[in-house]
């Protein structure tokens, strides 16, 4: 058992970390309180976010008062806990924008794959920080491989990409900093490039059918639909992977031939993992991709969201147009605004001081949460934090990029200002084991 470790200063807290992230759950509240001002549903949103809102709070209070280090020891109870929380919600979930993702009780909902998402990267640091030496071994991938890949695979059959997006990214910060080899990094990095281009070249294709005039996009574009074409595009990489090694040895550049071996294994498996995203798909989804690829082929659907986002955001100049008196967002051309387009009323109502406050205080955490890493008592602390930033600056790239065209609409909240009291609780939960880390950062036998 894990002997749990005092502090001398337990009863201390980050001020500045708790600070920015109250800061962050006022700006919300109010910005959620004018976006949904003069909609039919304004007293509904209003009335559920101010009771998500102690919730989250008493949240972060439990985590912050427990010791970490339970976590640690209970990683296989924890574990179950997710599992069951996803297998539940598949079972007896409810359906809410094409997703079965859903808990409906009596007075709120509840995501459990926002909540579940805090968990992984609790297991999973509790997997890293049992390897020791091993981490670098290809074995420590594939069994956390083995450990994820069941939650991943339950979160896609709901589906929810938007977890997965948030997810994966912080696996790869967490594994980054437990000291995995660097190869096996950029392994994962060409399978998500892979899979990622394929989705991406089938959905376009899928949208402009008249391309598949052109031979060879036509037989491209039957690779994930055909098997036989599945067969002879494997058997095309296995020769290529071949030719690879053979070039090298020529060239007298000796390298394990494992290497070739497994990089054609990834890309095999990046490419079966774009048919499986592809079959997916909801055709909502395809037009987001679309949105992304091409914002101006299409301003009155595809694009429609993200076009008038940036317009109201445009609008805000310098200092904004003042809390209450956006007329693009208020006036109904900002779709899903007091969801997914958060910023856009920042942006129209606070004008760019308003953002650049945000964007300075999510800065602010991430800032605080990288110290409170170096300050960890214990490794198993470190790579929690670890996992926690790469969330937070995961959802902060993803927000920020979204509305700049970086990234494709992908339903993705800002954690505090956005709607949604699941991501609200997990969030101040993340943050709420920050602060435990915090607490005991010293510590004696």
């Amino acid at each position: 058992m894990i002997g749990y470790k005092s502090s001398s200063r337990r009863g201390k807290i980050d001020w500045l970390l708790l600070g920015a992230m109250l800061g962050l759950a006022l700006f919300g509240a109010l910005c959620i309180m004018s976006a949904v001002n003069a909609l039919s549903l304004s007293n509904a949103v209003v009335r559920t976010h101010l009771i998500a809102l102690p919730l989250a709070f008493t949240a972060f209070l439990v985590a912050w008062s427990f010791n970490y280090q339970i976590f640690d020891e209970q990683w296989k109870p924890l574990y179950g806990v997710i599992m069951a929380l996803l297998i539940g919600v598949l079972l007896f979930g409810t359906y809410q924008r094409g997703s079965k993702s859903w808990f409906v009780l009596p007075f709120f909902s509840m995501q459990p794959a926002e909540i579940c998402r805090v968990l992984t990267i609790l297991v999973a640091a509790a997997f890293l920080d049992r390897q020791g030496r091993r981490i670098r071994d290809m074995r420590t991938l594939i069994l956390l491989g083995v450990l994820v890949g069941p939650i991943f695979g339950l979160i896609m059959m709901q589906p929810d990409f938007s977890s997965i997006v948030i997810t994966f990214p912080s696996l790869l910060v967490l594994l980054y900093c437990a000291g995995i080899n660097v190869f096996y990094l950029a392994l994962i990095a060409v399978f998500a490039c892979v899979a990622g281009f394929f989705t991406i070249s089938w959905t376009y294709l899928y949208l402009h059918p008249a391309l598949l005039d052109y031979k060879v996009l036509a037989v491209f574009y039957k690779l994930g639909s055909s098997v036989w074409f599945m067969g002879g595009f494997c058997l095309l990489l296995s020769i290529g992977g071949y030719a690879a090694w053979w070039v090298f040895k020529q060239l007298r550049i000796f390298l394990p031939s494992f290497y070739f071996v497994l990089a054609t294994l990834v890309v095999m498996a990046g490419f079966f993992a774009g048919v499986f995203v592809d079959h997916q798909m909801k055709p909502y989804q395809r037009k987001r991709v679309e949105a992304f690829l091409a914002p101006q082929s299409d301003p009155q659907g595809a694009s429609y969201n993200v076009l008038q986002a940036q317009i109201a955001m445009g609008s805000g100049g310098v200092l904004g147009k003042g809390l209450f008196s956006g007329t693009q967002s208020r006036l109904g051309f900002v779709p899903e605004k007091h969801t997914d387009f958060i910023l856009a009323v920042v942006g129209e109502e606070l004008g760019l001081w308003g953002t650049l406050s945000v964007l300075g205080l999510y800065l602010l955490i991430l800032w605080r949460i990288a110290v409170v890493a170096y300050l960890a008592s214990d490794r198993y602390g470190y790579l929690v934090c670890s996992g926690i930033f790469g969330m937070f600056l995961t959802y902060m790239l993803i927000n920020f990029g979204m509305l700049i065209g970086l990234f494709p609409v992908a339903g993705i909240p800002l954690p505090f200002i956005s709607y949604g009291g699941s991501n609200l609780v997990s969030s101040m939960l993340a943050l709420g084991v920050v602060q435990s880390v915090y607490a005991r950062r010293i510590t004696s036998a």
